[in-house]
């Protein structure tokens, strides 16, 4: 018979099975991945609440899904990092601290689809009625809908959670480089069939809500494109919406990855590192794709390049004059 250990209250993380040959390029991707990732996250986010031009509601919407990012990103990656310079005996977490990053980890991904959804509606009422866009969409208004954003996200992955941790736990092995809600109530070896009820419920629900949105939106926007004879307005539509729709397709394809690598067990290995890389590609990719084709951004980056470019020869003006 089996020995079973209950309700343990440290976890054992299975961690990446990676060829010692290859430990170290992964790693070092992984690092620079890392670092990178959060050098262009906080920049932006640091630019767009710095320069006033850039105080709307567009960008302010895109600074809810920097944070989403960057708390993804710093919630994985540093954990892995640590575990595969680890033998697998210390790769070791307390069941708190693996709620914890269960937790954040869902939020992330919840909210970036909550986030885009507003940004797609914002798309929406900036094309199709722009005359009423600046009294609709107001700085109230959008703090409103950020708060919506997070605040479901929140109660949904808190439910998700919840039954999760209701469970009595029978093994203490996380077979994932990090903890997830599917990890964790596979530790116990009671009835799980609520969980995944609710998980799938959990799924269909975000992902349809998404998916009908942006189906909705970009609808009644191709309408008005198409009715419409200004080269102005199709241009600026086809400029943001395309830009909201890319950033939108890279999320959903890297979540549908993961979720469907799930459902099989023999790919388990290639899951666990799609499932580090689906995190940090989003993340990567959207300061480049959505930050950096904006006009305002470009200006002000540019300036920065351009003081810098003249700083020196400044300096040495300074030096002559002063002796």
């Amino acid at each position: 018979m089996e020995n079973y250990t209950y309700n343990s209250f440290i976890l054992q993380l299975e961690g990446l099975k990676v060829p010692k040959e290859s430990m170290y390029p992964i790693f070092y991707f992984f690092l620079f991945s890392f670092i990178v990732l959060m050098v262009m996250n906080v920049g932006i986010l640091l630019l767009i609440c710095i320069d006033k031009n850039l105080h709307q509601p567009m960008y302010l919407l895109f600074c809810s899904l920097l944070v989403t990012d960057i708390i993804g990103v710093s919630n994985i990656l540093p954990q892995i990092l640590l575990d595969m310079m680890r033998p697998p005996s210390e790769r070791l977490i307390t069941y708190n601290e693996c709620v914890a990053q269960a937790f954040t980890s869902h939020m992330f991904g919840t909210t970036s689809h909550t986030v885009l959804m507003i940004m797609a509606f914002d798309r929406y009422m900036a094309i199709c009625n722009p005359l009423r866009y600046a009294a609709i969409m107001t700085n109230k208004m959008v703090i409103k809908l950020t708060v919506s954003a997070w605040g479901v996200a929140f109660v949904l992955v808190g439910i998700l959670l919840g039954l999760t941790m209701r469970l009595n736990r029978c093994r203490t092995m996380i077979m994932s480089p990090y903890c997830d809600n599917a990890s964790l109530f596979k530790l116990s070896c009671e009835s799980v069939l609520i969980n995944h009820v609710y998980g799938l419920t959990f799924t269909v629900v975000v992902l349809g809500s998404s998916i009908g949105s942006i189906v909705l939106t970009y609808t009644k926007i191709t309408v008005v494109c198409l009715t419409s004879n200004s080269k102005s307005l199709n241009s600026k539509a086809l400029k943001t919406c395309s830009t909201h729709l890319i950033v939108y397709l890279i999320m959903f394809l890297s979540g549908m990855i993961v979720i469907i690598l799930h459902r099989f067990p023999q790919y388990s290995d290639f899951r666990k590192l799609s499932g580090i890389i689906m995190v940090i590609i989003p993340g990567s990719l959207n300061p480049v794709i959505y930050g950096l084709q904006s006009k305002e951004i470009q200006k002000f980056v540019f300036k920065i390049f351009k003081c810098k470019k003249h700083l020196p020869l400044f300096k040495k003006i300074n030096v002559k004059l002063n002796t």
